[in-house]
């Protein structure tokens, strides 16, 4: 019962570490190590690993992997940057028109989304300015995770609370209980960004954007394309939920899939672009599935929440909990994990935006708290060969993630 969170353990420590001898580890390596372990010790069957995998979430990532590279090697990604941020004439301004740019649209396109396309997006911007890589990686994993909040499509976990928390049209509840604390926090984030990354920022005089050319104009025309499907797909998606009282589920792995094809069917480049997806990324979330399938097997949580006879009924214990399991069993698995459990107490709506709360914002605390940081991550690595370490991420999300959580728990209460 025991050996899967014993794994799971030594994950966290290797992540931490990133290094066994002189034998330098990507986060792919040691999350298949994890799922290998489990697999060879008879926690988990072969047959319930395959039922682990999330095929909804691999080929979402599928498919935005391909407009990505393709926005990238077709040179509009360029494009679109000059005209978001040629009025960002300094650091401090670029970093605030990512927070509030990136944190806009997480809660509008989802977090994993945005950090594909956001993490290119500041690799040329910091290439291109000659700008401190570090602070911009984590404005940008900062900004998707607390905008994803104010939306029920902002994130899986939100979703879940929307569909099966009974929350009463969830993008207006969202928004009312949520959209001012998360305004707050973004302009929170870009004050301890600041502090702690001070000089990076100071040494970079008035940036001077340059619109750049476009490399591949059909390939650019196939991006446009992708985009507006993506676009027109999740308005779509958006005024269903609100306006028509139906079951159909346009699901976001088909909005992906159907953007990606315009560029997999025409683009004679498609292979290029394919062998360009981060494959990486998709081994990690694939085997990352499987290790928390036999955690979440294991019943050790469940049982250990039990016995422990937390009230959840309780906007504070929700936020303290929330935060801190996602960070061992993953931000979905512990929203299907207490949802039946709040439904069954019949909590206000307050408590779900609790919840919705504490399992995003839990991304802010630690690089494995969100999908969307490992993503961030390891494109950036693939990339650019630069990085951010364990502790580098936990400096500042430590204190980001306790002002944040403090900030949601004074709205919510005094609702």
């Amino acid at each position: 019962m025991l050996l899967p969170i014993i794994v799971l353990i030594q994950v966290f420590i290797l992540i931490a570490v990133r290094q066994i001898g002189n034998i330098r580890l990507q986060f792919w390596h040691i999350m298949l190590l994890g799922a290998t372990a489990v697999l060879i010790t008879g926690q988990i069957s072969p047959s319930d690993a395959l039922k682990a995998i999330n095929l909804d979430v691999i080929f979402f990532l599928v498919g935005m992997f391909v407009v990505g590279q393709a926005l990238e090697e077709s040179g509009y990604l360029s494009h679109i940057l000059y005209r978001l941020f040629k009025k960002a004439d300094s650091a401090d301004k670029l970093i605030l028109y990512i927070l509030f740019g990136m944190g806009v649209s997480s809660a509008l396109l989802m977090n994993d989304t945005l950090a594909i396309i956001g993490t290119s997006a500041v690799l040329l911007l910091a290439r291109k300015h000659n700008l401190s890589l570090k602070p911009l990686l984590l404005t940008l994993a900062f900004a998707i995770t607390i905008g994803s909040v104010i939306s029920p499509i902002g994130n899986p976990q939100n979703l879940l609370i929307a569909i099966n928390g009974d929350v009463k049209n969830p993008f207006i509840t969202f928004l009312k209980y949520l959209l001012l604390p998360t305004i707050i926090n973004l302009f929170l984030t870009y004050i301890i960004i600041k502090f702690f990354y001070y000089n990076d920022q100071s040494k970079n005089g008035l940036l001077k954007h340059s619109k750049e050319p476009i490399n591949d104009p059909m390939l650019a025309r196939l991006c446009k394309v992708s985009l507006l499907v993506i676009g027109i797909s999740v308005s779509l998606k958006i005024i269903i939920s609100l306006f028509l009282n139906t079951t159909l589920d346009f699901k976001l792995t088909y909005i992906a899939l159907i953007a990606a094809l315009p560029i997999l069917t025409l683009s004679t480049k498609r292979v290029k672009i394919i062998k360009g997806v981060d494959w990486h990324t998709i081994i990690f979330f694939a085997a990352m599935f499987v290790l928390m399938q036999a955690v979440w097997d294991s019943g050790f949580f469940q049982a250990t929440l039990t016995r422990l006879n937390i009230d959840f009924t309780s906007i504070s214990m929700i936020l303290i909990i929330s935060t801190l399991l996602s960070q061992l069993i993953s931000n979905v698995p512990l929203t299907a994990l207490l949802l039946p459990m709040l439904n069954h107490a019949g909590v206000s709506v307050e408590v779900m935006m609790a919840l919705a709360v504490g399992s995003t914002i839990a991304g802010n605390l630690f690089i494995l708290g969100a999908a969307s940081n490992v993503i961030i991550i390891q494109n950036a690595e693939k990339k650019s060969g630069e990085t951010l370490k364990f502790l580098e991420f936990a400096r500042i999300g430590i204190p980001l993630t306790a002002i944040n959580l403090i900030v949601y728990w004074i709205f919510l209460i005094g609702i």
